[in-house]
């Protein structure tokens, strides 16, 4: 079954969300009032609304890295990834996890980058080589 995720969640500012995802990331908005505004995040829909942000910790253990949860992220092919990564360098977006490849040569070996939003919501995306082993063990 294929389908299409939907997550809604809070940013401080708008005009510097759309900025961001907009442009940084090069989403495309989608339907919007005063208060929110939905975005194809890289063929799933988030919802962006006006109001303080979850808080977040660093405290998933994944690999060598505390990484920030809770977070979102988008799983990519990995020529898409290697591009999305080299248009945020060039953008001096600030990495909490820069562009790097984990669990090489096991089950799983994933390339993943770890940023926020201007409001501070964590993203990750990760890069997979054959997507069939998003999920191997």
């Amino acid at each position: 079954m294929q389908s299409t995720f939907h997550l809604a969640y809070n940013v401080r500012d708008l005009d510097a969300a759309r900025q961001f995802y907009g442009e940084t990331l090069g989403c495309v908005e989608g339907r919007s009032t005063q208060t929110w505004v939905d975005y194809n995040f890289f063929g799933h829909q988030i919802s962006l609304h006006l109001g303080e942000p979850f808080k977040t910790e660093p405290t998933g253990h994944v690999g060598d890295h505390l990484v920030p949860m809770p977070h979102l992220g988008v799983v990519l092919r990995m020529d898409d990834w290697n591009a999305l990564a080299a248009h945020l360098e060039s953008q001096g977006v600030a990495f909490i996890i820069p562009p790097s490849l984990r669990f090489a040569g096991e089950p799983g070996e994933q390339a993943t980058m770890f940023f926020r939003d201007p409001s501070g919501n964590p993203i990750e995306v990760k890069g997979f080589k054959d997507q069939t082993n998003v999920f191997a063990t």
